[in-house]
C-alpha cells in the first residue's frame, strides 16, 4: 500500500483539536501516541449496527485481553466517538476518561500482572476518518458505501482497540446495516441473516490479526467466485464491472500458485477482492482481502502490477508483521518484489532488468532516505518500496534462487501470523545460504542502512 487516504485528501466532517497523552517511552516512535504495551489483546468481539444513509454508527465491543504489567487503568485506542459505558470483568468502572483519541478506564479493582481479563464499551457516532501525517486513515464514506482504510493509525475510527502492529488478535465482528448494500469484513463469512437494521452479517478471523488489518467494506455489490483449484477466490464488485473485473483479476489463481511456490504456503483459507464503485487514489490489502477502485479496473490488465502487489501483502504484512512502522521495508519491499516475480513469470520484464532500471531510477532522485529508518514522515515513500526490493534482489544474487526462496519460505513459516524484525528475516536468508547473519548483512546494508544508492552484484548463472 502507498501513502494516503485511498480516496484522496477530502474531508468528511469536521475533526475536533488532539489531546496529547503521555507516550510510553517504549512505544513506537513513528506512532508514539498509538497503543499502549501494558496490556496486549487476545480478541475482539465488535457489534455494530450502522446506517449508511446518516454515517451512523452504534456498536459494543469487549476486548479480552492480558495484562502486561500490574494496572490500575486501562488505555484504549477510540477516536471521535462517544462512549457511553464501560465495563471491565462484568463490573462498572470506576472511572472512564475519553479524550479525542484515547479512552483511559480505571477498573473497580487493579488488576494483576499477567491477568487475562475484558472490556466491554458500548459506544456511538458519525465516524470518521483520522487525520494523520499519511493522510486521512480509518472509516471512510464512499458516494454509496464505506471504505475502511486504517495502515497505520486509523483502526480507533471505528472500534476501540490496542493500536500496534505487534497486538495481534483474532476477531468476531457483526455488523448490520441496511438491506440493500453487502458487507464485508476480515474472515469466515458465519451468517447472513434479517436484522431490525436491514441485514446483520457475522465474520470471524481466527488467526491473529493487526488492528490496521480489520476491516469493513459497504456497498452495492455482485460476487463472482474465481475458478481455481487451490485456494477459493472471490470478487465483489459494481455490476457493471462484472466482465472487466473477471478479466483483470482472473489471473490471481496463478498469482497465488506461483507465491504459494515462492513464499510458501497461502496463510489464510480464503482470498477477497473489492472494487468500490468509487475512483480510489490507491489500492489498499487487508487481511485476507485487497479493495481496489473502478479506476483500478480496465480490463486489458492495465492494474496486474498492482494486483501482484496486495496479493503478495498477504504473506508479507498480514501474516508475517511488523513490530514496528521503522521497519515497513519488510512489507513493501517484498511486495514490490513479488511484482517483479510476476512480471518474470508472465514473460515481460525480468526480475534482473527491472531491478537495473529501477536502480537507475534511484539515481535520478534524492540520496536522502535510509530505508531502515526513513522517518514517520516518509515511511511510505516510493524508494523504501524499490530499495527494499533491490536489497532482496542483491540476496538472491549474491547467494543463488535456491537460498533466496527457501528464504522467503523460512520467514512465512517461523513468523507465520506473527511478528517479525529485521534480525529474524537476515537470519532466516543465513541459514538458507548457510552462512552468517553478518554476511548477509554486508549485501542488504548498502540498501538499507545507507542513503547513497550502491552498485547490484553481478547476475549469477543460474
Amino acid at each position: 500500500m502507498d501513502s494516503g487516504s485511498p480516496l484522496g485528501d477530502s474531508s468528511t466532517g469536521a475533526m475536533r483539536l488532539t489531546v496529547s497523552v503521555p507516550s510510553d517511552p517504549a512505544a513506537d516512535p513513528y506512532t508514539p501516541h498509538s497503543g499502549d504495551r501494558r496490556w496486549s489483546a487476545e480478541h475482539y468481539e465488535l457489534r455494530l449496527d450502522y446506517r449508511v444513509a446518516t454515517n451512523r454508527l452504534d456498536g459494543t465491543a469487549t476486548i479480552t485481553a492480558r495484562a502486561l504489567e500490574p494496572l490500575d487503568k486501562v488505555v484504549i485506542d477510540l477516536h471521535g466517538l462517544t462512549v457511553d459505558r464501560v465495563d471491565v470483568d462484568g463490573r462498572r468502572a470506576k472511572k472512564v476518561s475519553t479524550a479525542t483519541h484515547k479512552v483511559t478506564v480505571t477498573p473497580a479493582d487493579p488488576i494483576a500482572a499477567d491477568t487475562v481479563f475484558s472490556v466491554h464499551l458500548r459506544y456511538r457516532g458519525t465516524p470518521h476518518p483520522v487525520r494523520s501525517a499519511w493522510g486521512q486513515l480509518g472509516w471512510e464514506e464512499l458516494s454509496d458505501g464505506v471504505i475502511v482504510a486504517a495502515q497505520p493509525t486509523g483502526a480507533p475510527s471505528w472500534f476501540p482497540c490496542n493500536d500496534r502492529p505487534d497486538d495481534k488478535a483474532t476477531y468476531r465482528i457483526e455488523i448490520a446495516a441496511e438491506a440493500a448494500y453487502d458487507v464485508l469484513a476480515n474472515g469466515e463469512l458465519l451468517a447472513k441473516e434479517r436484522d431490525r437494521v436491514g441485514t446483520r452479517w457475522t465474520y470471524a478471523t481466527t488467526e491473529p490479526m493487526a488492528t490496521y488489518l480489520a476491516t469493513v467494506q459497504i456497498g452495492r455489490y455482485r460476487t463472482t467466485k474465481l475458478r481455481t483449484g487451490g485456494v477459493p477466490v472471490t470478487l465483489h464488485h459494481p455490476a457493471d464491472l462484472a466482465a472487466a473485473a473477471k478479466t483483470d483479476f482472473g489471473q490471481v489463481p496463478e498469482m497465488l500458485a506461483l507465491f504459494g511456490d515462492r513464499f510458501g504456503p497461502y496463510p489464510f483459507a480464503t482470498y477477497g477482492v473489492v472494487v468500490t464503485d468509487d475512483d480510489l487514489e490507491i489500492p489498499l490489502e487487508a487481511h485476507g482481502l485487497a479493495v481496489f477502485g473502478r479506476n483500478h479496473v480496465d480490463g486489458e490488465h492495465g492494474t496486474d502490477r498492482l494486483i501482484a502487489h496486495e496479493l503478495a501483502h498477504q504473506w508479507f504484512g498480514n501474516s508475517v508483521t511488523v513490530t514496528r512502522w521503522q521497519d515497513i521495508w519488510l512489507h513493501e519491499g517484498f511486495a514490490c518484489y513479488a511484482e517483479w516475480l510476476w512480471s518474470d513469470q508472465r514473460g515481460d520484464d525480468s526480475a534482473d532488468a527491472l531491478a537495473e532500471r529501477y536502480r537507475q531510477g534511484l539515481l535520478g532522485q534524492p540520496e536522502d532516505l535510509v530505508v531502515g529508518d526513513p522517518g514517520a514522515k516518509d515511511m511510505f515513500d516510493d524508494r523504501v518500496y524499490k530499495r527494499g526490493a533491490l536489497a532482496l534482489h542483491a540476496v538472491r544474487r549474491t547467494f543463488g534462487d535456491d537460498a533466496f526462496f527457501t528464504g522467503l519460505r523460512s520467514i512465512t513459516e517461523r513468523h507465520r501470523h506473527g511478528s517479525v524484525t529485521v534480525p529474524d528475516v537476515l537470519s532466516a536468508f543465513a541459514d538458507a545460504a548457510g552462512r552468517s547473519v553478518d554476511d548477509v548483512r554486508a549485501v542488504t546494508g548498502p540498501w538499507i542502512d545507507e542513503a547513497s544508492v550502491p552498485a547490484l552484484p553481478a547476475p549469477r548463472a543460474r
